[in-house]
């Protein structure tokens, strides 16, 4: 178990002492002296190091304009009788029915009672509290405020959480995208402000995560952020820490453990598989309680199994993909290809299936699965897979087979990686008209995958020189794709490649042999 402990003294290191906003109270009143009177007596309030900010409305209609400009006032102050004798049950209404606002705290303050009764007025106007004007004195009028404000902040609070947690929820539906990782990180600063917050919408914690993965990289890298550090993602931690921490830091690298300092928490965790995680947040405020203490140290432990969790896949993920890729390259080290082959047919591939309109695990799974084309040529001898000369009709017979071998090899495999590699290595030869091999499929009949895959072989194989051609200019390898649309190639997918055909050269500009 990671060790908790508290710092010791140490510069305050970004913005600890935090200035709250203040609670912003709306009065409604068609009486210009019911404000002068409200405002006097609540001039000096304070709850939860807040002040307050008055807002003031003259009649129901105004009041609604106001509502409909600010989402975040937290306590209104309402009168019936104003330009009509139920203007403020109506502004009631509007605020639950119309503009769905559950949170804000609605106190009724009537001078004349007889106009909405008070047991009526609560049950069916959603009403919070329901004072005379005649009653309300001074100190009770700080009470009913107090008590308002306090439910405003519970329910602001657990809302803001609900929010945060469905964040974290929503990636887990997707553990091996990094962008998953990404919301599934902001759903963790998003919880982390939510415990510090109690419901101040507009609060903010300056918080980053860093990672590392591997022992051979030296420094994290800030992966996500909020506050003043979202401009620093993809930094080294040690140029956005403060200064007054950077020893601090050093020294909990060693410990592997978590700091709860004045006004920062700092939690760095290093597991045997090489994953290194910080999490660092600041701006706390100096009010924080032991309670807050404890929940944040449960929090942050507990969201570590699933943080692991998904390091562990997206490490299962990278193995795969690296065995594919080394397989490959295996195969055409033989056939005196690049391997940088593999990776342009791969990006090409994922590329023109996302401009086919293919989700974002279709695409990927075709990305991961477009190198193993031709992993049947494993089984062809080197005497043909190295022939820097046309190959006579048995010798093509013979690479022909490379096809039906792959899909042998792979198809009964219960990883859909390899299943769709299966497939891709099947029907990757295969023509629009059913002229191709090893079936003679044709049209839609050919697996789209494979169609894909097609496509952009040929283009990587034009565009790039070989043991048995030299490289062709863009020009001729544009002219002869456009020639065999609707001949060898899915006329679709060749109408995308054209349009969009620069993306495809700096793809292979990039990656060049």
């Amino acid at each position: 178990m990671d060790e908790f402990v508290f710092a010791q003294d140490v510069a305050d290191p970004n913005e600890s002492t935090v200035q709250l906003e203040p609670w912003k109270l709306l009065i409604v009143d068609d009486e210009v002296e019911v404000h002068s009177v409200t405002k006097l007596a609540l001039r000096d309030f304070k709850f939860q190091h807040r002040g307050i900010e008055f807002i003031s409305a003259y009649s129901g209609q105004e009041a609604l304009e106001v509502l409909d400009k600010s989402d975040d006032i937290a306590v209104v102050l309402l009168d019936v009788v104003m330009e009509t004798d139920d203007a403020g049950l109506k502004v009631a209404r509007h605020i639950r029915d119309v503009a769905n606002n559950k949170m804000l705290r609605i106190i009724l303050r009537t001078g004349q009672p007889g106009q909405a009764p008070e047991r009526d007025v609560i049950l069916n106007y959603d009403i919070n509290d329901y004072k005379s004007k005649t009653e309300l004195t001074s100190q009770r009028l700080f009470t009913s405020i107090v008590t308002a404000c306090r439910s405003y902040s519970d329910l602001s609070a657990l809302e803001y959480n609900r929010q945060g947690l469905e964040r974290v929820i929503d990636a887990s539906c997707d553990l091996f995208s990094i962008s998953a990782m990404s919301q599934f990180i902001d759903g963790l600063l998003a919880q982390l402000t939510a415990i510090f917050s109690r419901g101040q919408s507009s609060f903010c914690l300056n918080s980053f995560v860093a990672e590392q993965h591997g022992a051979n990289k030296k420094e994290l890298k800030v992966v996500a952020a909020q506050g003043s550090f979202k401009s620093h993602i993809g930094a080294d931690v040690i140029d956005v820490l403060p200064e007054s921490l950077r020893t601090l830091y050093h020294d909990v690298k060693q410990r592997n453990e978590m700091v709860f300092g004045e006004g920062y928490i700092i939690y760095y965790r290093k597991d045997p598989q090489e994953f290194s995680t910080l999490v660092f947040v600041s701006g706390i405020p100096d009010s924080i309680s032991t309670h807050d203490r404890h929940l944040i140290e449960l929090f942050l432990r507990n969201v570590q199994l699933a943080y692991d969790n998904i390091l562990l896949n997206q490490e299962i993920e990278s193995t795969q993909r690296e065995i594919v890729y080394r397989l490959g390259n295996a195969l055409e080290s033989r056939s005196k290809e690049s391997g940088n082959h593999l990776k342009r047919v791969a990006l090409c591939s994922e590329l023109l299936g996302k401009l086919l309109g293919l989700t974002h695990h279709e695409s990927r799974l075709l990305k991961l699965a477009a190198p193993l084309h031709d992993v049947g040529k494993i089984a062809i001898p080197d005497d043909i897979l190295m022939c820097e000369h046309q190959l006579s009709v048995e010798q093509f017979t013979v690479m022909k087979t490379h096809a039906q071998i792959g899909y042998d090899l792979l198809h009964d495999s219960s990883r859909p990686i390899l299943r769709a590699g299966a497939l891709i290595a099947l029907t990757h030869h295969e023509r629009w008209d059913g002229s191709g091999y090893p079936n003679g499929v044709a049209g839609e009949d050919i697996n789209l995958f494979g169609r894909i895959v097609s496509l952009v072989d040929v283009f990587d194989a034009l565009y790039n020189k070989r043991c048995y051609k030299p490289a062709f200019e863009l020009s001729m390898c544009l002219e002869y794709i456009t020639e065999h649309s609707g001949i060898a190639f899915d006329p679709k997918l060749v109408e995308l490649f054209l349009t969009h055909h620069p993306k495809f050269v700096e793809i292979m500009k990039t990656y060049a042999d």
